[in-house]
């Protein structure tokens, strides 16, 4: 069955691990917040204290959960450029591909937030005319962010398309 994700030609490139850092610091800062009202509620409840316990101990759960959850995302995440085509594939338990061909892109967006240009880390965002083949690639360092986007407005230049 993993035989659909292999790409006919090249390799999968992976995203740069920078990009669970920060997630896990995005999770975090959200599990230390819920931590810290479990803290207050069961200090302020008195004799509903299992509220805050409970609160406390889910935001735990949450963290840690997230912990291990970002470092899976970010290792299922790869693309290839193919002669024709751009693949991008993501997903542990439900994989997903997309096939996305040179001459139906319409524009190429690259963002970064503050804690993802603190990581040298930016998503590179291809944009068609069908919502279900735009497709984002979270985690690649600057450089690479860069490149690939002139790259491919290059090629959707030569193919037609209207970037």
């Amino acid at each position: 069955m993993d035989n659909l994700f292999v790409p006919a030609s090249g390799t999968w490139q992976p995203v740069s691990p920078r990009l669970a850092t920060v997630r896990r610091i995005e999770i975090g800062a959200v599990a230390a917040v819920v931590v810290v009202v479990g803290l207050v509620l069961l200090v302020l409840l008195g004799d509903l204290r299992w509220i805050g316990v409970a609160v406390a101990a889910v935001g735990l759960a949450g963290g840690a959960w997230g912990w291990s959850w970002a470092g899976r995302n970010q290792r299922s995440w790869g693309y290839t450029e193919n002669a024709d085509d751009l693949l991008v594939t993501r997903g542990v338990m439900f994989k997903r591909l997309v096939a996305i061909p040179y001459g139906r892109m319409q524009f190429v967006d690259v963002q970064a937030g503050p804690l993802a240009r603190a990581f040298g880390i930016a998503t590179v965002t291809l944009h068609t005319a069908s919502t279900e083949t735009a497709a984002d690639i979270p985690g690649l360092a600057s450089g690479e962010a860069t490149r690939l986007r002139n790259r491919l407005t290059e090629l959707g230049e030569s193919r037609g398309a209207g970037l």
